[in-house]
């Protein structure tokens, strides 16, 4: 409870601060452009997922986690810092016991639903090359996330990762493109000493289809390199996203449709969000 307590004050902190988001809801695939030296991007959304499996606790149901915030600071014209992360994941549980589920018996879990805070995210975001006709943009990010969420409420790992990915985006007349590639180091949450290396991937495109209207889809996952079995909770993943956004002036509103690759993502699910941008602060 503590722990949910703190999370949530420094969240509404945030947002209570200023506004912003990270950048290209409804997708996750980072965009090697950064938000603009001053701006601040503020996001806020939802997002429910049908048949989500937690392996380590063993717990499968459907999930909704609301609201969905980000925050992008542009702390110059080629750097941005990120704060990404949810209030609340409330879990309708369909099945227990799925699967090894080392982390079962520490589980303080006794009706048919569970809910947490969301681990929070915080990433920098650094352009090396700026698009030109001729070349795509080149940019790094690199992201920790934190163990906010418990593993006595099955939702969370107590673990703490770290991801290293390299950017790359191109526009070509109306369609964007964009990929996303590099290593993540996930924590072991059944023994601390122990981590699992993943390879980070995302490919996305966005076709404006009149002005201030876009579709969008995206592939993004990460693929476990543990030889055997990964360790429960670091396994590969990978969501497909199909949706569109809406852009009027310095606000964008967002949907997209879900649906997982792997056993443990949603089967099904959806998100919807808004987004905006404005003048925060001046850089010197």
């Amino acid at each position: 409870m503590t722990r949910r307590v703190l999370a949530g004050a420094a969240l509404a902190g945030i947002l209570m601060a200023a506004p912003a988001a990270a950048q290209q809801r409804p997708l996750v695939t980072e965009d090697p452009e950064v938000v603009g030296a001053g701006l601040i991007l503020l996001e806020g959304g939802l997002d429910y997922g049908r048949d989500v499996l937690y392996p380590a606790s063993g717990l499968q149901g459907n999930l909704l986690r609301l609201p969905m915030l980000g925050l992008s600071f542009g702390i110059s014209s080629i750097a941005e810092l990120q704060i990404d992360g949810g209030i609340y994941d409330h879990l309708a549980i369909t099945h227990r016991g799925v699967g090894p589920a080392p982390l079962a018996s520490q589980l303080d879990v006794t009706g048919d639903s569970t809910s947490d805070v969301d681990d929070i995210v915080i990433a920098t975001k650094i352009r090396l090359v700026t698009e030109t006709p001729s070349r795509p943009a080149f940019a790094l990010r690199f992201a920790t996330k934190l163990p906010n969420a418990s593993n006595e409420s099955g939702l969370g790992l107590d673990t703490t990762d770290f991801h290293a990915q390299a950017l790359i985006g191109k526009t070509v007349q109306s369609i964007r493109f964009v990929g996303n590639f590099g290593l993540g180091i996930l924590g072991d949450p059944t023994q601390g000493a122990n981590q699992n290396d993943v390879l980070d991937y995302g490919f996305s495109v966005a076709r404006a289809v009149r002005e201030g209207i876009e579709v969008v889809g995206e592939v993004n996952g990460r693929v476990s390199t543990r030889g055997g079995t990964p360790p429960a909770g670091t396994e590969s993943r990978s969501i497909v996203r199909i949706g569109g956004r809406i852009t009027r002036g310095t606000v964008r509103i967002d949907a997209g449709a879900l649906f997982g690759i792997t056993s443990r993502d949603p089967s099904i699910g959806f998100t919807v969000g808004a987004t905006w941008v404005f003048k925060g602060f001046t850089v010197p």
